[in-house]
């Protein structure tokens, strides 16, 4: 099922639909996933996370604090200024992406485990040549749709990815049942239908429903009176085929036992949220022989898995550590969210914008 339609029943599924992907379509996955761990990672780690001592300021630190940035008609503006409107502004945001940078880095060190440059352009190198795109091309356009420096994108994106691979430490095995349930996702029929969801009770859905079953022919006309998913309204409930094991299994259950022209009963998807289906038709089978797609569905599949790990792995050391953050005023560690009361920034309580802009050892040689 389409990622539209999830949005309204059920999580989203994502997978390719043919065999071979045009270079375009996985360039933009790619940096959608890129985009996602940038939210996480888009600081650089820090080099040291030890400040002065407190009411003991060093010469550096009070040179960049008095640094000029900027005069306007005579009047300077310094960087200390600078540097409290950005962290007025983007400071939690930064913050919370470096916090879980070191903490990676901290589970890293701790498990002697390292990323060497060379698995970072080796990476860089084998994504690039997936795409059939030359390096500095791939490089070229991170920068340009990204907005991305080569440096930013081995720190903040490619060196996490592989931290995390590295900390999961598992074997990721692929079974036949894994590939015939992959396959019939990928490449198997799809039913052809249109939806209306109803927000509200079983009462309301059942008079829809009552309408759809005596004129299955003005379907798309209850559709659009009546139906809650404002995206298939305005097309008279039209979805894209519905596929198997797409996330939706109570839809997809009912989709595939109906004939065409069929209204389905009212299908629950949700406390209060309501399907009715009429099927348009089938969809044929892009593939019929598992064997013609075998290396690509398996390497798809290994990565579906890796990710659902890499995932796991990072949530567990995010729980396991204990974060003290002053500019939130909260600590996590092991439980809930809840205030740090009477904490109050100290020697090593964060990190300054000299260290911010260090490379730091997340990526050795």
């Amino acid at each position: 099922m389409s990622e539209r339609i999830h949005s309204a029943i059920s999580p989203t599924g994502n997978s390719p639909r043919r065999r071979l992907i045009p270079a375009i379509v996985g360039t933009v996955t790619l940096l959608v996933v890129a985009g996602i761990w940038l939210q996480y990672f888009r600081a650089q780690p820090a080099a040291s996370q030890t400040a002065a001592e407190p009411g003991k300021a060093t010469l550096s630190n009070t040179a960049s604090a008095a640094r000029v940035l900027a005069k306007v008609n005579g009047q300077s503006i310094t960087y200390d200024v600078v540097a409290r409107e950005c962290v007025a502004r983007h400071g939690e945001e930064v913050l919370d992406s470096m916090v879980n940078r070191l903490i990676i880095q901290q589970e890293c060190d701790r498990q002697s485990i390292s990323v060497t440059m060379e698995e970072v352009e080796q990476e860089v190198a084998n994504t690039a040549k997936k795409f059939n795109l030359p390096l500095d091309t791939w490089y070229k356009m991170l920068e340009s749709e990204r907005h991305l420096t080569r440096d930013q994108y081995h720190q903040d994106v490619i060196w996490p990815m592989l931290a995390l691979r590295k900390l999961a430490g598992q074997q990721i095995e692929i079974s036949e049942e894994d590939m015939r349930i992959g396959f019939e996702r990928d490449y198997g029929p799809r039913v052809k239908a249109r939806l209306i969801l109803i927000d509200g009770n079983m009462r309301q859905a059942s008079q829809v429903w009552e309408q759809c079953e005596a004129a299955p022919e003005e379907f798309d006309r209850v559709a659009r009176e009546h139906s809650a998913d404002p995206n298939t309204r305005p097309l008279g409930g039209v979805i894209p085929p519905i596929r198997r094991h797409g996330g939706s299994p109570q839809v997809e259950e009912q989709a595939f036992r109906m004939k065409v022209g069929e209204v389905s009963p009212v299908i629950q998807v949700a406390e209060k949220r309501y399907v009715i289906l009429k099927c348009e038709g089938f969809t044929e089978p892009v593939v019929k022989d598992i064997r013609e797609v075998w290396d690509d569905l398996y390497g798809q599949l290994m990565e579906e898995k890796t990710q659902k790990a890499v995932a796991k792995v990072f949530e567990d050391v995010r729980d396991r550590s204990r974060v003290d953050n002053f500019l939130t005023n909260k600590s996590t560690g092991g439980r809930k969210v809840q205030p740090a009361a009477g904490i109050q920034p100290g020697h090593g309580a964060g990190i300054t914008p000299a260290s911010a802009s260090q490379p730091g050892g997340a990526i050795t040689r």
